[in-house]
């Protein structure tokens, strides 16, 4: 097993566009959660829009998002 102390990683700066469609998308998926807790869409459509946000976006991060 690999000790990540042991690991070296390399520090690179993300640029803002890529921050910006992070946050864009996290902006999106609120107002999509919003919408499924008020029954004003169904989870199907939840899912369906989740996955345009995602292409829409592109965020990097949203593999590591419920």
């Amino acid at each position: 097993m690999t000790n990540i102390a042991d690991t070296n990683f390399e520090k690179k700066p993300i640029p803002q566009e890529q921050l910006q469609q992070e946050y864009d998308y996290f902006l999106a998926q609120q107002i999509l959660e919003s919408l499924l807790k008020n029954k004003l869409i169904t989870k199907d459509e939840f899912n369906k829009i989740t996955i345009l946000n995602r292409s829409s976006f592109s965020p990097a991060l949203a593999q590591l998002m419920s």
